[in-house]
């Protein structure tokens, strides 16, 4: 695991610790990992609200549509190495256990 080696000074700006090119680079790297890591958690973490709050309204055919949203989210999540398959299955499953208790 790499060790991110920067500071933030007192008015917010980066400053790079590291002397070596590819250190350099490897903060950069970093750095923009964790933001496209953040995106996809962000958008997926919306469309699960979503989803729950159409359950929360007893609208079910809503809810249906969005569960398809919300499982391609959760394996396109997968695929770009943000969320473990193993986690990705879980979530669904129990948001699939949700939908259906919603049903009967």
């Amino acid at each position: 695991m790499a060790l991110l080696l920067c500071s933030i000074l007192k008015d917010g700006e980066k400053y790079n610790m590291a002397n070596i090119k590819s250190a350099k680079k490897r903060i950069k790297v970093t750095e923009t990992k964790t933001l496209r890591n953040q995106m996809i958690k962000s958008a997926l973490k919306t469309v699960i609200k979503k989803f729950e709050v159409l359950l929360e309204n007893n609208d079910i055919e809503g809810a249906k549509a969005e569960f398809s949203n919300v499982t391609k989210a959760l394996d396109m999540a997968v695929t770009k190495g943000v969320l473990h398959r193993n986690k990705a299955a879980r979530k669904k499953s129990r948001l699939a256990l949700k939908l259906n208790k919603a049903q009967a």
